[in-house]
């Protein structure tokens, strides 16, 4: 019986059996699933030792998973490693550099494989533990953690707004010249 799970979720099988076959010889068991419903559905009933996570998924996206893993502090403290082929869209939604989890882009060797789980293993230790709920000034604690919790995801927010506003003006400007353009034909 193996001590340790590793939850690997990807919509593709090969690249699930390759994660599989990458994996150093060790006392664990690799738990796959196919799509972000039923990932986050083992991350909620098995409680993972690692998570790997593709960030473009059916049914569920990776970033809806990691969105509802980072509510909860026993899933948040759970080892990450995202992968995506493509970097550009996980650095939209969560900004450079990657605090709490490990990223690896696909397609990827071995050695990469490790070393982003070895980096999600020690990123995972810096998640702020939540307080004790039996003692006042421990509450007082919790509180104050998770307003910096919040502070920070909502200047994170701002940023994400304000990237979004600059493309929606871009498009506005975009729209305006194209209009501009037909009006002058006809």
């Amino acid at each position: 019986m193996a001590n340790h799970k590793i939850l690997v979720i990807d919509d593709s099988k090969v690249i699930r059996m390759r994660v599989r076959d990458m994996l150093p010889e060790g006392n664990f068991e690799v738990l796959e699933a196919k799509d972000g419903v039923e990932g986050y559905n083992l991350i909620c009933s098995e409680k993972p030792n690692l998570i790997m996570l593709d960030f473009l998924l059916p049914k569920k996206s990776g970033w809806e998973v990691y969105q509802d893993i980072q509510k909860e502090y026993e899933l948040k403290a759970i080892p990450l490693v995202l992968m995506s082929g493509r970097k550009e869209e996980v650095v939209e939604k969560i900004p450079e550099p990657f605090e709490f989890f490990s990223f690896v882009e696909k397609p990827f060797e071995q050695k990469q494989l490790v070393d982003a789980i070895r980096d999600a293993m020690a990123k995972a230790k810096k998640h702020p533990k939540p307080a004790d709920t039996n003692g006042n000034s421990q509450q007082n604690g919790a509180i104050s953690g998770d307003t910096a919790s919040m502070a920070a995801e909502i200047e994170s927010l701002r940023q994400q707004m304000a990237k979004m506003q600059g493309e929606i003006d871009g498009l506005k400007a975009q729209l305006s010249q194209l209009v501009r353009f037909i009006k002058q034909k006809f």
